[in-house]
């Protein structure tokens, strides 16, 4: 006879949300080259993400305050109601827990964003984990998801890359945002 264990539910770790500082771009420099296949930025640009971009940016931390996550993103120049989304890293033992979604959601929330409907990002056809994620967000959303190449692997990266597709989610409101 035998005895089935049940296993443990996986708790997850507990986690603040929050803008970045400029201090933080060593540790999302380091947990970018921990989350292949990201491509990884110079330190200076992870700072620059840190400190200039701070607003369109979340870096999620556990209770010690070592980074789990860091979202970096800008408004578009032309159109102040999209957020593209440059880069998004979760460290392996934070997947599989919304972490991405989360973080998202925090940045659209976010005083200042207010006037966002629409989040463009882009992601290589073979990144299975952040087409999920996206998809669930524009599901969590209630709101549509297009996709077009916008870099193409000859003509912008001479074959040493994949397609870039862009993603478009939108239009949407989020809860408690005015709308404009």
């Amino acid at each position: 006879m035998s005895i089935a264990r049940a296993r443990a539910p996986r708790t997850e770790p507990a986690v603040v949300l929050r803008a970045p500082r400029s201090t933080d771009g060593m540790g999302v420099h380091r947990l970018i080259a921990k989350c292949r296949p990201l491509d990884e930025n110079s330190v200076y640009c992870n700072l620059l993400q840190a400190s200039h971009f701070a607003s369109t940016s979340v870096i999620a931390e556990d209770g010690d305050g070592e980074p789990l996550g860091f979202i970096s993103g800008y408004r578009l120049p032309e159109r102040d109601d999209v957020l593209f989304v440059w880069q998004v890293a979760v460290s392996t033992e934070a997947r599989g827990l919304g972490l991405g979604k989360r973080m998202l959601r925090n940045l659209l929330e976010r005083p200042g964003n207010e006037a966002v409907r629409y989040v463009h990002t882009t992601v290589t056809p073979d990144n299975d984990a952040s087409w999920g994620m996206f998809r669930s967000f524009a599901r969590s959303l209630e709101a549509p998801l297009e996709t077009t190449v916008m870099f193409e692997r000859q003509a912008h990266f001479d074959g040493a890359h994949d397609d870039e597709v862009l993603l478009e989610i939108g239009p949407f409101e989020v809860a408690g945002s005015e709308t404009a």
